[in-house]
């Protein structure tokens, strides 16, 4: 038996992080571990003891001795550690808010990691997991990051690319809740089928085999389009159902956010329906369910996830982040889906750069299992999607204006021209207080009195949030 581990978890205040204890928790005889340090920032310190106190009461019960330390202390927490997973949100659910209601005010796709809304939580996060990623090679140099952190995709790139830090893995429970809830579809367990995932984070595509290797893919396509609305999406993406004629001519199955691509229009009716409406955008309702969430974790009594947890939209995250440590830990060769430099298993994309794809999961870390090319529609938008990722990467990395209005003008989300350069401006403004690479450009902008349209997210800028 390996000696225990030390695991790091950064965002330690967030609801997830229930769901990361249950899974070491289940773990425990494949992985033991020897000490949890759970890190957050000061905007999160009550977050952080309220999940805190749960997390050390849901190892009491499950009678394993094991110690969950809390602090605000990066480099405390970070030395000698094995294992790091980062779960944290910059400028918390705020920016969130604000990267949905800016583009959504002209008319275009909000969201979390797609369109203009994705590209700038990249620009908020890329320079901090570079910053944990130097604290890394100082305090723990053989650690493993695992990263949950969105754009998942895009943030295991900078790792890799910017970072020079190999020794990450990049998750999503995308592929999980696919691989959980399709084979039901065709009466079938899960055991029972084979997955081959190929594309990037949030933009992949799968086919599925049975146990004899027959292609059932095309079987599964039909049986989803013959609900109104898909049951195998995930809770925060409205399952619209698909093209019948371009579903079946692939026979490959998009992931749940290609909606936002192939229904562009449908999505976004559905965005501004809520947007205009009482319970506002999603993050104004993950708001919601995060504050109940919360006073359910202060319950003493409480030694366990909460089922409410589900109804946050994240099911699987940390599930599948156990998963992986575990296999890292036992050499399992486990197979998943994973955030990975791609050496050769897309072939439609260069050797060096990060792909979403299924893999073995080793002692030495992911080996992607070859898939080959895709078709000629998933081979364009594919190779599109991934300019744009590394445009956005390189613009939160310098600070280039420019780049980031390239990154806009090839997002298929955002409408080129005048408008995107009023919500690309409208959005540094707005999340100033974490965009230090950007402050002579949002300078200017300030200068020239550009203001946010929007009064809810003008609302939060003038009380500094």
């Amino acid at each position: 038996m390996k000696n225990p581990v030390k695991v790091v978890t950064i965002g330690g205040g967030s609801s997830y992080t229930p769901e990361l204890m249950e899974g070491f928790i289940k773990r425990y005889d494949v992985m033991p571990i020897r000490e949890i340090w759970l890190v957050d920032i000061e905007e999160g310190r009550e977050k952080l003891e309220i999940v805190g106190a749960l997390a050390q009461r849901m190892w009491d019960a499950s009678g394993h001795k094991v110690k969950v330390h809390m602090t605000l202390d990066r480099e405390e927490a970070l030395k000698d550690a094995d294992f790091v997973t980062t779960q944290f949100r910059v400028g918390l659910l705020n920016a969130r808010i604000k990267d949905e209601r800016i583009p959504l005010s002209y008319g275009m796709i909000g969201q979390e990691t797609n369109g203009a809304g994705g590209i700038f939580k990249a620009f908020r996060t890329v320079p901090v997991i570079l910053d944990i990623v130097e604290d890394m090679k100082r305090l723990c140099p053989n650690a493993w990051l695992i990263n949950f952190t969105n754009p998942s995709g895009m943030i295991t790139e900078a790792v890799m690319r910017y970072g020079k830090w190999d020794k990450v893995i990049g998750l999503c429970n995308v592929p999980v809740g696919s691989i959980i809830m399709e084979p039901e579809q065709i009466g079938c367990k899960e055991e029972d089928l084979i997955y081959k995932f190929a594309g990037l984070n949030h933009f992949h595509w799968h086919k599925v085999y049975d146990s004899s290797g027959n292609d059932v893919t095309l079987k599964i396509a039909k049986r989803l389009l013959e609900y109104a609305e898909d049951p195998t999406a995930p809770r925060n993406i409205k399952g619209c159902k698909w093209q019948k004629d371009q579903l079946e001519e692939a026979n490959i199955l998009p992931c749940a956010y290609h909606r936002y691509y192939y229904l562009t229009e449908e999505m976004l009716n559905d965005e501004l329906r809520e947007y205009n409406s009482k319970e506002g955008t999603r993050a104004q309702q993950v708001q919601a369910v995060e504050h109940e969430l919360f006073e359910l974790y202060k319950n003493p009594n409480l030694h366990e996830k909460p089922a409410q947890l589900s109804l946050r939209g994240g099911a699987h995250y940390s599930d599948a982040a156990c998963e992986t440590i575990a296999s890292i830990y036992s050499n399992s060769y486990k197979q998943m889906v994973v955030s990975t430099k791609n050496n050769g298993a897309v072939s439609d994309l260069p050797d060096d750069c990060v792909v979403e794809v299924s893999s073995f999961i080793t002692g030495h870390g992911p080996l992607p299992i070859a898939f080959g090319s895709l078709g000629d529609f998933e081979r364009g938008f594919l190779q599109l999607m991934k300019s744009m990722e590394l445009l956005t990467i390189e613009a939160a990395v310098t600070g280039s204006y420019a780049k980031a209005v390239e990154a806009f003008t090839i997002n298929p989300l955002i409408t080129s021209g005048s408008t995107s350069i009023k919500v690309l401006n409208e959005l540094l403004i707005a999340h100033k207080k974490y965009l230090p690479q950007f402050k002579d450009k949002i300078k200017e902008l300030e200068d020239k009195n550009i203001t946010v349209k929007d009064d809810v997210v003008r609302d939060l800028c003038e009380r500094g949030l």
